[in-house]
């Protein structure tokens, strides 16, 4: 597995080595040890699974302490940019993103830390999400900003007009308004 640090601290790429043949493709999407290796030493305790139509939107969210998670995403159809963004105040990367394109044929992973806001966008019909995370959700540990913020600068690539979003999504803070929760 090929793992790559991004410009925010904790944001890691991961890529699987992926044996492909007459039959299709087999790959180790996790391994603990791996992952520990990398600076992720986590214990996962729930796995969540999205499946969306093209331009939803899902994010940018985060669950505060005592639930703050960590969170390993990937793509098993279809196609998403994904995005974390800094909300860990004290960070040297306060309020900067990352984007990746994770897609059912790229195999890419997303590491997103606590601390760090989360959400995707997805590309295609028929996307399907998924992913690991450290701590149980909590209704009322949810902490998030608007998706579209321009102070973010997140370069979604889709019309804003065509984005497909929850009515809770949609009422989310601007990030000039987001009272972080996270320290660094």
């Amino acid at each position: 597995m090929k793992i790559t640090e991004t410009l925010i601290p904790g944001v890691l790429i991961l890529e699987p080595r992926v044996f492909n043949d007459d039959r299709g493709y087999f790959y180790e999407s996790y391994n603990k040890a791996k992952l520990k290796e990398a600076g992720i030493d986590v214990d996962f305790v729930q796995d969540n699974q999205s499946f969306s139509q093209k331009n939803t939107v899902r994010g940018l969210h985060a669950q505060a302490a005592p639930f703050a998670q960590g969170k390993l995403v990937r793509v098993l159809q279809g196609a998403v940019i994904d995005v974390a963004v800094d909300a860990r105040v004290g960070s040297p990367t306060y309020g900067r993103h990352v984007s990746v394109e994770l897609t059912g044929k790229n195999h890419l992973q997303l590491w997103v830390p606590a601390g760090c806001l989360h959400g995707f966008v997805t590309l295609e019909d028929d996307t399907i999400f998924t992913y690991k995370v450290t701590n149980y959700y909590d209704k009322a540990s949810e902490v998030g900003a608007i998706w579209n913020d321009p102070a973010l600068s997140i370069g979604w690539g889709i019309n804003e007009a065509d984005a497909v979003l929850s009515a809770k999504d949609q009422e989310l803070p601007a990030w000039n308004d987001f009272n972080s929760p996270f320290k660094y």
